[in-house]
């Protein structure tokens, strides 16, 4: 890759302690990790109050930065939760909240206006006019949404606001759904994925049955004897980080909150070294192990954390 006198941002996930300690070790600018309310992984570990106000304190010991996910899909029953939450984790130093919905970002700017927001990729904004009122709200950052292009995110870098930074994925797990707004969680396990509750039914072992022949299951077959119909192949950008880079991207995230410490270090260091010019085709195949198809299981996660404290 291109030495850049300006490097985009390298934003990794903190599903837990142990995790946001390798990411910074292993060269990531800024992490992101959810509260024990309001994220959309309540099946990662997360943070308490008293782990946010540690976080912060380490990552920022090392000149890196923490970014706090508030990117649920609020419900009218959650407005006075959202209130308290909020007003317990505006102290604990986070370097911005990453939210979604327009209620929770102007409740953010009334109960921590010195905080500043990123919207999240669930919100999705796709086009420079969505953007430009996201920062008239007061929003510093877009996470773009997923669907994007390549071409589409330069243009959308070239006409929002000059003073407004940009992020984009660059690996880990898709969805099928717009910018990850799905039911199928929600149809099949009564589990809310726009809530954080997601049990990825979209990974489960799906066969086809013919209406006239309802006892016969069908199998859905691709390479190596198996497929998740639902469920793409993950994101793996790091051939492409020039043209991100020429595109304007402030910042490279990377998705894995739920995933283990071995996905981390080698992901995060895979994206440093090639960031700071290393030639990408070396990283390629030790992240081919990482970004597999996904096999379905059919597993269903316990009942979300609700206490933040």
């Amino acid at each position: 890759m291109t030495n850049y006198a300006k490097k985009p941002e390298l934003l990794a996930p903190a599903g837990n302690f142990e995790a946001l300690k390798l990411a910074i070790e292993c060269g990531a600018d800024a992490v992101y990790c959810g509260g024990k309310s309001f994220g959309l992984r309540y099946n990662a570990e997360n943070f308490s109050l008293a782990q946010l106000v540690k976080a912060v304190e380490y990552v920022h010991g090392r000149n890196a930065k923490l970014y706090l996910t508030v990117n649920a899909l609020v419900h009218e029953s959650d407005v006075s939760s959202l209130k308290g939450y909020l007003a317990a984790v505006k102290d604990t130093g986070v370097d911005a909240f990453i939210i979604s919905d327009l209620g929770a970002a102007t409740l953010a700017q009334e109960l921590a206006p010195e905080i500043p927001l990123h919207v999240s990729t669930q919100a999705s904004v796709a086009n420079s006019l969505s953007a430009q009122t996201w920062s008239d709200l007061g929003a510093k950052r877009i996470v773009a949404a997923r669907e994007l292009s390549l071409r589409e995110l330069s243009e959308l870098r070239k006409n929002m606001p000059a003073d407004m930074e940009l992020e984009a994925f660059v690996h880990g797990a898709q969805c099928m759904a717009v910018s990850g707004r799905c039911i199928i969680s929600n149809y099949l396990a009564d589990r809310d994925a726009n809530k954080g509750q997601c049990a990825h039914s979209c990974r489960w072992h799906f066969e086809l049955v013919e209406k006239k022949r309802p006892d016969e299951q069908i199998p859905v077959i691709e390479e190596d004897g198996y497929t998740s119909i639902f469920s793409p192949y993950d994101l793996n950008m790091i051939e492409h980080l020039d043209d991100l880079v020429s595109a304007g991207i402030d910042s490279f995230k990377i998705e894995g909150r739920t995933k283990g410490v071995n996905y981390i270090s080698t992901v995060i260091s895979a994206y440093r070294a090639v960031l700071d010019g290393a030639p990408a085709h070396d990283y390629v195949d030790a992240l081919r192990t990482q970004t597999a198809r996904p096999q379905g299981t059919g597993f269903y996660y316990g009942p979300p954390q609700q206490n933040y404290s």
